[in-house]
């Protein structure tokens, strides 16, 4: 018999042999019937997977994270077979599950696959679903392994970097693949399925390799689920920030500037402004000072830091000067900058902490292929701070900064998140510098400022920095969609390697702990997804233009002038649109811009010194005087706009 602990730490006893169904089965005939994937002692399994040692056992059906995932790589498998059948000679490479679905890279050779092909890529993957094949894991041989791709350099390749007895292949149908594992029991419960693009893709992601073809799909185990998610990705498409950047008059780039480096115009510096100031408002009253650094750095800078080691090959290349074996970098983060900042002071116990904030514009040399509008950038501005503070203020600063990250989420209408705390992989301390004692102090910190302050979180073993664990802010946006916003990480490393120090109240030097952190993460990043959430509708006190004044003809343009004075008066942000235009295509103008409120200026008002107004989206809200309609702004504005 073996022991099998489930989530709720219940212990069953099985015979050895039972499978996850067997466990499934006997909790419920309806967990066995949903359950389609399973874990075992940390590692995914198949359903129909042989247990035979104690150990702790966790069933995922499509409602889980997990579930999806062994769901979208089996889909995988799927549409190689699909490829393999259509395409004869194709080589296939790699076909994980993504986020939404799953893609597969594949050598087409000669032929092209396009938009015009997906509907038969999917009616072949539907009919290898229907055959109900079981998913079969067996381990093979190095040279069996090496053998059966002779023909694919791509395998290969993958299988010479593998252990002899690690090697495991996945069978369903007539296809086989080159996997770990992690399947559904069979593929009849694929029920529906959408190819959703092609794209180029570098073998391994390195320009200097074979380009590939990249298929994305989703699939699903119901048709409504593909309805619903169809309709959302319209949803998405409209809500695309690179698309609402254009047509609002935010941003742009130019191939001249230079791929991944975004023009601010107009409208979008003033919208950045707006950010910037909110923020520096809620962090002069908490204490930071705001500090400028350069943009470039020497090279020494950031091998004290860890930084180049870490990214150096994957950064902008150093600039060399006429000097001799002077060399400097574009900046890849700040806070090596605010470590010397720190350093220029000797300070004592009775100082600290001391917060250092910047909005600290760095550069990353991102492959052309991995740009994405703002969200995916070569240079991007952080809204970075530093503090440095005793390890008995550090549980303290740590809360602070949670309660700020609150704030800047609540008054920006992200409700919905989940706290990550990313760990450390012990299995792999290559990855991290510092010693074991300042990670478990850095660990134990995070996880206590978490629970204390009841925030809603998950532990992520292997996601942390390379200097130090984090907490991260996992928000979902309008449309369910998850993202990374807002960071904070504690470092015991960074005060060790540029020697920070203060005088302690034994008159000794001791080393202060730094807390890294960034509500926003990226003005740019945080403002792509800003847009995409509220569909470039952003909250009142952060529009561009809350008002427009629209005038029906020239006569009334005095009148509309007096108005557009008093509303400036009241801090309302407001333009006037006189153009001899008519006031159907000045309203429609004005809907486009995502006005949140328009004034309409004729006879009538003018002859009662009010003004009508109407809201975006067409509600009216009659006429009404100046005073009474900026008594209206301000409500809103302190609804949306949280006390901090």
């Amino acid at each position: 018999m073996i022991n099998i602990t489930l989530p709720d730490g219940s212990v069953k006893a099985f015979n050895i042999g039972s499978t996850p169904m067997d466990v499934a089965k006997s909790i419920s005939e309806g967990l066995a019937r949903n359950v389609i994937s399973a874990n075992f002692n940390g590692t995914t399994i198949e359903t129909s997977t042989e247990l035979a040692t104690d150990g702790s056992l966790v069933l995922y059906t499509w409602n889980d994270d997990e579930g999806k995932k062994a769901f979208w790589h089996s889909s995988a498998h799927v549409l190689a077979q699909a490829l393999e059948e259509l395409y004869p000679g194709c080589k296939l490479t790699i076909g994980p599950a993504i986020d939404n679905g799953f893609y597969y890279d594949v050598d087409f050779g000669e032929n092209v696959v396009s938009d015009k092909d997906f509907k038969s890529i999917e009616n072949k993957m539907l009919e290898i679903a229907k055959g109900k094949h079981n998913f079969n894991m067996r381990t093979v041989s190095k040279s069996d392994a090496l053998s059966l791709y002779k023909d694919n350099i791509y395998k290969t390749e993958l299988i010479k970097n593998l252990e002899d007895g690690e090697i495991t292949f996945c069978d369903h149908s007539t296809f086989t693949d080159l996997c770990r594992g992690g399947h559904i029991p069979n593929t009849g419960i694929i029920k529906a399925v959408k190819i959703l693009s092609v794209a180029g893709a570098y073998w391994r992601g390195d320009e200097n390799n074979p380009q590939l073809t990249r298929v994305y799909g989703i699939s699903f185990p119901k048709q409504k689920d593909l309805k619903e998610y169809l309709e959302l990705l319209e949803e998405a498409k409209k809500r695309d920030h690179r698309k609402l950047g254009k047509e609002l008059g935010l941003f742009a780039f130019s191939q001249k500037v230079g791929q991944g480096l975004p023009l601010w115009l107009p409208k979008g510096a003033a919208l950045r402004e707006r950010l910037e100031n909110f923020l520096k408002a809620a962090q002069k009253k908490a204490g930071y000072e705001m500090v400028v650094t350069p943009h470039i750095g020497q090279k020494e800078l950031y091998v004290t830091s860890g930084h180049y080691a870490k990214y150096g090959e994957d950064s902008f290349q150093p600039i060399t000067t006429p000097k001799e074996d002077e060399e400097f970098l574009l900046k890849p983060m700040n806070c090596p900058h605010h470590c010397e900042i720190y350093n220029n002071t000797q300070w004592s116990y009775k100082d600290l902490p001391k917060r250092y904030a910047e909005f600290g514009t760095v550069y990353r040399y991102e492959q052309s292929g991995e740009l994405h509008g703002l969200t995916r950038v070569r240079g991007f501005t952080q809204d970075d701070a530093h503090i440095f503070c005793t390890p008995d203020q550090l549980d303290q600063e740590f809360k602070n900064v949670i309660d700020l990250v609150l704030y800047v989420f609540g008054s920006l209408g992200f409700e919905n998140f989940t706290a990550q705390v990313s760990l450390r992989d012990p299995e792999k301390p290559e990855k991290y510098i510092g010693s074991d004692e300042n990670w478990e102090k850095a660990e134990k910190a995070i996880l206590n400022a978490t629970k204390e302050k009841n925030l809603n979180y998950i532990i992520e073993t292997g996601e942390a920095a390379f200097y130090g664990p984090k907490l991260d802010f996992m928000v979902k946006d309008a449309l369910g969609r998850q993202w990374q916003l807002g960071t904070i990480q504690v470092d015991y490393n960074l005060p060790e390697r540029f020697d920070l120090t203060y005088k302690g109240s034994d008159n000794e030097s001791h080393r202060p702990v730094m807390i890294h952190r960034a509500p926003f993460g990226s003005l740019e990043r945080f403002i792509a997804i800003l847009l995409e959430h509220t569909g470039g509708n952003f909250p009142l006190w952060l529009m561009p233009t809350q008002v427009s004044v629209l005038t029906l003809s020239e006569k009334y343009e005095n009148y509309g002038q007096n108005v557009l004075t008093l509303l400036e008066n009241h801090e309302i942000r407001a333009l006037i649109d006189n153009r001899s235009e008519t006031i159907g295509k000045k309203i429609r103008e004005a809907e486009m811009n995502k006005t949140p409120y328009m004034i309409i200026i004729g006879e009538q008002e003018e002859k009662e010194n009010k003004i009508s107004v109407r809201q975006h989206g067409g509600e009216d809200l009659g006429t009404i005087s100046v005073d009474e309609f900026a008594e209206i702004i301000k409500k809103e504005i302190n609804k949306t706009k949280k006390q901090f």
